[in-house]
């Protein structure tokens, strides 16, 4: 049977959409270690970790193994919409000895790596070490590209906090993964044969992820809420090398605004665009009014900032393999 998870009313209520840097820091280490996807921001750390290695004696061997999980408690549940990786990193270091030992008999059995050995003998000690080199991960591969990883990640909280407005629950969660379903209060995950914990799970924290594989991965409740993982949408259009527009689309719709076609596979900002484009934020808001006029664009706010990105219809101009590869 599949994973299922049996929401209440107070869990739906309890529900709510949330991104953190740390869940990005794991997934891309994650994502180092296995290589295949991502492969141009992989590309990237490989070279800067050719220049300078990192230390991540006890962090690397919980994460990378053969075992079919990994301590979930290096992962605590964001604490709201937008943590930072010093909160996320706060609560990490507030679990308890307890739940440490038992997540990681959980993974390893009884035949732990040192690095879980004297995690267990010196819990509070350990986690303190695995903060820091979490930390250091987190400023050499995650933030100098923050700024492009946000753009994808806001631009998915802000549709699904659309699908859930219009649609509740089975809006929210019907498109979130194709291994997902959701019916009669019960959130299934195929693939997944654990065993969901009984009693109220007090609510979902749902949280896209760009660097991470291209399936669900469900954090249960065991040292904060249970967390569901999934692939923020675009992110798989993320790393790949803007192409030329074709001649027909460039002749049609003129070259800047082709190329902001293409250009919003992935969610960005006027600004950003501008930058991109080596235009004026002016000239990239008129030619953005056009596209958005003829559905080719849409346009999300996220706080301050307005992502916008191409459209479903856009992306058929650009071809069916583009359109394909910008949805995953």
């Amino acid at each position: 049977m599949p994973l299922t998870l049996e929401l209440s009313v107070a869990d739906l209520a309890g529900t709510r959409l949330a991104v953190s840097p740390l869940s990005e820091t794991i997934a891309g280490l994650q994502t180092l270690a296995g290589g295949g996807r991502h492969g141009g921001w992989v590309r990237w750390v490989t070279a800067e970790l050719a220049v300078r290695p990192l230390e991540l004696s006890w962090t690397w061997p919980l994460l990378v193994h053969d075992r079919a999980c990994w301590p979930q408690f290096l992962l605590p549940a964001p604490a709201r919409a937008a943590t930072t990786i010093d909160e996320a990193l706060d609560a990490l270091r507030r679990t308890t000895a307890r739940q440490v030992r038992r997540s990681l008999r959980r993974v390893f059995g009884d035949r732990p790596p040192a690095a879980a050995r004297m995690l267990a003998a010196e819990p509070a000690a350990g986690l303190r070490a695995v903060a820091a080199e979490l930390h250091a991960a987190h400023d050499r591969l995650i933030a100098p590209q923050w700024t492009r990883l946000r753009a994808v990640l806001d631009a998915d909280i802000a549709y699904r906090a659309k699908r859930w407005a219009e649609g509740g629950a089975c809006g929210l969660f019907t498109d979130l993964h194709p291994g997902l379903s959701w019916r009669d209060g019960r959130l299934s995950l195929a693939g997944d044969h654990r065993r969901a914990p009984g009693g109220p799970i007090g609510g979902l924290v749902l949280s896209p992820v760009v660097l991470g594989p291209p399936r669900v991965l469900v954090k249960l409740h065991t040292t904060t809420q249970t967390t569901v993982r999934y692939p923020a949408r675009g992110s798989g259009a993320l790393w790949t090398v803007r192409r030329p527009v074709a001649d027909p689309l460039m002749r049609l719709l003129g070259r800047p605004r082709a190329e902001l076609l293409e250009t919003l596979r992935v969610p960005a900002s006027t600004t950003a665009l501008a930058a991109v484009l080596h235009v004026s934020p002016s000239a990239v808001s008129q030619h953005l009014r056009v596209l958005r006029e003829c559905g080719l664009v849409t346009g999300v706010r996220s706080g301050r900032t307005v992502l916008y990105r191409t459209t479903g219809k856009g992306l058929g101009l650009l071809g069916p393999a583009v359109a394909q590869e910008s949805v995953v």
